[in-house]
């Protein structure tokens, strides 16, 4: 499955780094494409607690969305 975030507060490399390491840690998650230009994440995982994402982004100090699912 891949899930869309939609990221708020990334203005760097280093941010895009972060947020793809806290991320890749929620049980579940295969991979997280952060894109800066973006301000988005696709990420692929395989029954990952969806709000367990939201939650870590914002534990790394950035604001996230749900900005589309697919299977």
């Amino acid at each position: 499955m891949q899930t869309e975030l939609k990221i708020k507060g990334m203005s760097c490399g280093h941010c895009v780094a972060h947020v793809t390491k806290a991320l890749q840690e929620v049980p579940g998650v295969q991979s997280a494409d952060v894109k800066l230009e973006q301000s988005s994440a696709l990420v692929r995982h395989q029954n990952a607690d969806l709000q367990a994402m939201l939650a870590a982004v914002d534990d790394a100090g950035y604001e996230a969305e749900i900005n589309g699912a697919t299977s």
